[in-house]
């Protein structure tokens, strides 16, 4: 049972009332998070405008899962697995590359040096070494995308430390935590 529960449309204000019929016109239905956010309409407005900058930046679909996956896998929010599992699928990924996203790899040179990264991020506290980023330069991660992965890792921090607190009942198909 949730710890925060989700805000259903009919509760809410007519601005957030308006945010969720969106996102259900947008993703077919209204997962528990945006719920659970629509507590705090600004948190919920500001959510929504970074993942919206964040989709159209140069990071592609599949590293923007990539990032989810191993952050959810390490954070062990069960919710955001089971979410970016399901939006991995819906985007072609087949199970062996969300398997390895989850354990912080990909197949993809590219996509594997921004798991990387993002598996770096968290384990330093932010901290990266210069040889490190030289390191990341050389495979052709420029700055850009590194700035571009950091604002990813921070969104995806933010929904697993919602999700988990908020203990947001899952609304996708289950996936077991362990590898």
């Amino acid at each position: 049972m949730p710890r925060i529960q989700k805000v259903l449309p009919e509760q809410a204000s007519d601005k957030v009332a308006t945010q969720l019929e969106a996102i259900k016109a947008k993703r077919g239905m209204v997962p528990n998070m945006f719920g659970t956010l629509a507590h705090a309409p600004a948190v919920l407005d500001g959510y929504l405008a970074f993942s919206e900058a964040l989709s159209k930046g140069r990071l592609t679909a599949v590293q923007r899962e990539v990032i989810a996956l191993a952050l959810a896998q390490h954070n062990q929010c069960g919710y955001c697995l089971a979410a970016h599992t399901a939006i991995a699928k819906r985007i072609g990924m087949d199970e062996a590359a969300i398997l390895q996203a989850r354990g912080g790899s990909s197949p993809n040179e590219t996509d594997s040096a921004i798991t990387g990264l993002t598996i770096a991020l968290l384990e330093h506290g932010g901290e990266l070494s210069t040889d490190r980023l030289e390191a990341l330069r050389d495979m052709g991660i420029d700055d850009g995308l590194v700035l571009e992965v950091i604002a990813n890792v921070a969104m995806n921090i933010f929904t697993n430390y919602t999700n988990s607190v908020a203990q947001t009942d899952v609304d996708f198909p289950p996936v077991t935590l362990a590898l």
